[in-house]
């Protein structure tokens, strides 16, 4: 036995042994020169692939080596690339390896030769080379073709700021080729007589379509000019997929996304493309979409996906991974028939359906709703059918309310919303309206106007569809008076007397009413005399205080108008509480330039409302945009006034603090009160500053006489003062003028009333100083004329006659005349005892005779027809001696005709009196055309009416004791005679 295991242990040592050398051998280095080497090209890429072989390798046995490439350009001895591949080689392996030239690899040709190093740890020092391979040589020229000139690479693709390099090839020793870029002529480097190169540094992004490189031979021999066109990639040329992930909604198929990030900006087979990889299955899936794609689930119950999306073009290859568990990856597709029911004021039943994905599956679902600008959610576990109530809703409200699911065991993702719209059901408002008023007292009455603000959709809960006002008479409680104001009015005004009256108003709609709110409107007239306070509005608005009140003041109302130019004003108020002495009212409203009165209210706790305080200001003050408009008056010599009372000063865009009244003159001298200012045109002027902006005249004194002034009155506010219009000219009378003013103003009034007078009482004077002729055609005695047909008889018979005659024609006898001729003489003596109509008679003063035309006017005799008075006489009467003895004097004829005349007034009754007017006519004057043939020159005595003398048929009678036998006398005076 002990002798089994010596020899046991015996044969190990020398099994050792012989392992050892063995191994000792075989770390020996062998003579692996690399064998069977070939070289190919790809011209698009510009690429030499070489592959080889190691032989002299034992089977299954693995060496760690390093294989050594040399590539050589135009000639072996020109090396321009070694490197060094590291690799493990196995028995009958062949191996590749590949190298992208920059210079294309039609414009040269390479050599490529190789040799190895055996690279284990256990291959002691010093490690040597093999032998080199024989030279493999490339040589694509032989291949181009006949043509006579080659431009390479082909549709090369880079990256945008990279460098290209680019060369022709050409058939025979040409150096007339011009070659260019984007059509700018570029120079290359000679290689040799056939091939030149053109390195192209830091290249730009063009076009998508490419850029373009041509070269021209000169002379052109042909129309084709040869060019190659290559891409410039922006930016990154790819870029990692970022997000990638992986989902499932049915477990039935996977849906991958990512994000491709910036795309390469490069159309057709140059952009890139994606493929994703399953590593378990070792399938594979090209994509046709550039960010998402679809994987059919294996029906092997694989639970467990290791997904690899490559993405990759022609420059580069990118790629990213996950692994996930299959039932982690669910998300639902969109819940369906969602409905809402049961509808309510405050409650509703939603519920929805989910696309069932395995049995006993349970979903995680959400309900979202969104009202009032408040977003609401509630978890609710469900399986395929869901259902969930919501409460506590608002009346009338519109909501949106939508749900989505997720897996409940192992949440992943939401799906996608899916909701409803829907509006709960009125009911009564829930809130009183905010009521506010204006009172005005007119006379014996008040003018109540109310306002109230529309109700919130919040307390609504409605839609509003009238207010009710009941109006209620304190002092007679019974009487109660109704309106109803149809929505969406907003006031009303009311005419009530001066009691005491509380007024409730309501809102309705279709579910109910609101509660009141009341207005108590007391008998008294609001006091008007509030202390009234200037403020300054910001950006923020204006601030205000007042003073606390002491009482049962159960809170306070400001108000004020929006629009205070307007005449509807547009009434806004705000609410206080009985401790708030001071707020903020802003008004998006507010505008520059505008003064706000706002009116601060105390409310009792009986309701009725006392006005405090007013405020009073701008919420940005503008200096005035118009001056006021002067009137001048009192203008003196020394003195004027000027007065602007019209000019409304609230009304203006700021408060007006003064005036300034600026003077010109000629002197540019100024007056005491004023100083010396410059305007904005650099003219010198004196200004006098007002400082009471309620004092709208101002007194100009110390002038020049017969002098110009210039004046411009224009208000100043604390932002500025009106603007610099034209001034107005005054021209200063002389001293003496004003008076001679007031003495001629007085005269000319008084001659214009007298004109005014005269020519209201022009007929009156007329009739009073010059009344007219009687129109003989006019009288009614001229029908009885033509009763008597007597043809013989004119009206107004105009003959030559002795002047100064009186006829007395008889009443009932016919008699010859009787001629009193005699010297004229004075009747002086007999002026005081003869009758007034006596001095129609001539006297001695009337010295010449003269032709003078008498008439007879029948309209006073109407017993005159017969008579042939004031006939014409041919020549000078004489008398016969019978008659001589009848001439007298005048003074006795006048006497008797004096005593005839005043017994006849009583003696001469109602139609035995025949009147014959006998009037004495100045003749025509000399020239006129009117006058009698052959008259000499009127002479100036006759060159007027005498006076006007009536004589009743009465007076020509003799008296009883005298010799009546004729009927009618003439007088005549002395030394005048008819022609």
């Amino acid at each position: 036995m002990a002798l089994f295991i010596v020899f046991r242990a015996t044969f190990l040592l020398a099994l050792l042994s012989l392992r050892t050398h063995q191994s000792e051998v075989s770390s020996e280095p062998l003579p692996l020169t690399p064998g069977s080497l070939k070289v190919s090209i790809n011209s698009t890429q510009q690429r030499l692939h070489i592959q080889w072989s190691v032989h002299n390798l034992t089977y299954h046995q693995e060496l760690k080596m390093v294989f050594q490439i040399e590539i050589s350009r135009m000639k072996t001895s020109n090396v321009i690339w070694v490197e060094n591949y590291s690799t493990t080689v196995r028995w009958n392996q062949i191996l590749y390896w590949s190298w992208e030239s920059e210079l294309p690899l039609e414009c040269a040709t390479h050599f490529i030769r190789i040799r190895s190093m055996v690279n284990g740890t256990r291959i002691p020092e010093p490690k040597f080379w093999s032998n080199w391979s024989s030279w493999q040589e490339v040589d694509v020229q032989n291949s181009l073709g006949h043509d006579q000139l080659f431009i390479f690479p082909k549709d090369k693709l880079v990256e945008e700021g990279s460098n290209v390099t680019i060369c022709y090839v050409s058939r025979s020793h040409q150096n007339n080729i011009s070659c260019y870029l984007e059509g700018v002529q570029i120079h290359g480097e000679q290689l040799d007589p056939h091939v030149s190169v053109f390195n192209l540094n830091n290249v730009p992004f063009i076009r998508n379509t490419g850029t373009n490189f041509h070269c021209c031979v000169s002379p052109r021999k042909n129309s084709i000019t040869p060019g190659i066109v290559f891409f410039v990639s922006r930016t990154e040329v790819l870029e990692e997929p970022k997000n990638f992930t992986c989902e499932t909604q049915d477990l039935k198929t996977l849906n991958c996304t990512w994000d491709p990030g910036n795309g390469t900006g490069l159309v057709g087979t140059k952009s890139e493309h994606y493929t994703l990889l399953e590593s378990f299955s070792q399938k594979k899936e090209l994509c046709k979409h550039k960010n998402w794609c679809t994987w059919q689930v294996a029906q092997d119950s694989q639970e467990t996906y290791n997904f690899t999306l490559v993405a990759e073009n022609n420059l580069r290859k990118r790629s990213v991974s996950i692994c996930f568990n299959l039932t982690h990856r669910v998300r639902p597709k969109t819940p369906f028939n969602v409905f809402l029911k049961s509808v309510s004021a405050t409650n509703a039943t939603l519920t929805w359906k989910v696309h069932s994905i395995g049995n006993y599956f349970t979903f995680l679902c959400q309900v979202e709703l969104h009202g009032e600008g408040k977003v609401i959610q509630h978890d609710v576990s469900s399986e395929a059918n869901g259902r969930y109530v919501l409460r506590d809703l608002e009346p009338f409200t519109e909501y949106v309310v939508r749900v989505r699911c997720a897996a409940a065991d192992h949440f992943w993702k939401w799906s996608e919303w899916s909701g409803q719209n829907f509006r709960t059901l009125e009911a009564a408002p829930s809130n009183a309206p905010d009521v506010w008023r204006n009172v005005k007292s007119v006379l014996e009455s008040h003018i109540v106007t109310l306002f109230w603000k529309p109700l919130s959709k919040l307390h609504a809960h409605g839609k509003i569809l009238f207010y009710n006002v009941v109006i209620e008479n304190l002092e007679k409680p019974s009487s109660l008076k109704l309106l109803s104001i149809p929505a969406p009015a907003n006031g009303t005004e009311l005419t009530l007397d001066q009691g005491s009256y509380q007024i409730h108003i309501t809102a309705n709609n279709s579910a109910g009413t609101s509660p009141a709110s009341i207005i108590v409107i007391s008998g008294d007239p609001e006091n008007k005399e509030a202390e009234e306070g200037r403020i300054q509005g910001t950006e923020d608005g204006f601030s205000m205080s007042w003073k606390p009140q002491s009482g049962d003041v159960i809170g306070y109302v400001v108000d004020w108008c929006e629009y205070p130019q307007n005449s509807l004003c547009h009434l806004q108020w705000k609410n206080l509480g009985p401790n708030t002495t001071s707020t903020v009212i802003s008004s998006a409203a507010f505008r520059p330039g505008v003064r706000y009165t706002f009116r601060i209210y105390g409310i009792s706790a009986e309701g009725i409302a006392s006005l405090l305080e007013k405020k009073t200001g701008y919420s940005q003050e503008l200096a005035p945009s118009h001056n006021p408009r002067v009137v001048i008056s009192n203008l003196t010599s020394h003195f004027f006034t000027l007065s602007w009372k019209d000019y409304p000063t609230d009304s203006q865009p700021s408060f007006i603090q003064g005036y300034h009244v600026y003077l010109k003159s000629s002197t540019e001298q100024c007056h005491p009160g004023f100083e010396k200012a410059v305007l904005s045109d650099n003219s010198v002027c004196c200004k006098y500053k007002i400082d009471n902006p309620e004092q709208k005249t101002f007194v100009v004194e110390n002038l020049q006489p017969e002098s110009f002034y210039e004046f411009l009155v224009t208000p100043y506010t604390s932002v500025g003062e009106g603007p610099h219009d034209s001034f107005t000219k005054v021209t200063i009378p002389d001293e003496y003028s004003h008076v001679l003013l007031r003495i001629m103003l007085p005269m000319i009034s008084c001659l214009l009333l007298v004109m005014v007078l005269c020519y209201l009482k022009s007929q009156w004077m007329k009739d009073k100083c010059y009344p007219d002729i009687p129109d003989p055609y006019k009288s009614t005695v001229l029908s009885l004329i033509k009763s008597k047909e007597n043809h013989h008889l004119t009206i107004m018979n105009v003959n030559d006659c002795i002047p100064d005659a009186i006829e007395v024609v008889g009443n009932k006898l016919e008699g010859s005349k009787l001629q009193f001729l005699g010297a004229r003489k004075s009747l002086t003596e007999t002026e005081s005892t003869k009758p007034a109509y006596l001095s129609l008679l001539p006297t001695e003063n009337y010295s010449s005779p003269g032709p003078c035309i008498c008439f007879e006017n029948f309209t006073y005799n109407e017993a005159a027809s017969d008579s042939g008075s004031c006939s014409h006489v041919p020549g000078p009467p004489k008398a016969p001696p019978s008659q001589l003895a009848l001439l007298t004097s005048p003074e006795n004829v006048l006497k008797e005709l004096e005593q005839n005349y005043m017994n006849s007034l009583g003696e001469i009754s109602v139609g035995e009196t025949s009147l014959n007017y006998v009037s004495q006519l100045a003749s025509p004057m000399s020239g006129d055309k009117d006058s009698l043939p052959g008259n000499p020159p009127v002479p100036a005595l006759c060159s007027e009416y005498k006076m006007q003398m009536a004589v009743t048929v009465g007076l020509a009678s003799p008296s009883p004791s005298e010799n009546s036998s004729t009927s009618p006398i003439t007088l005549l005076d002395q030394g005048e005679h008819c022609r």
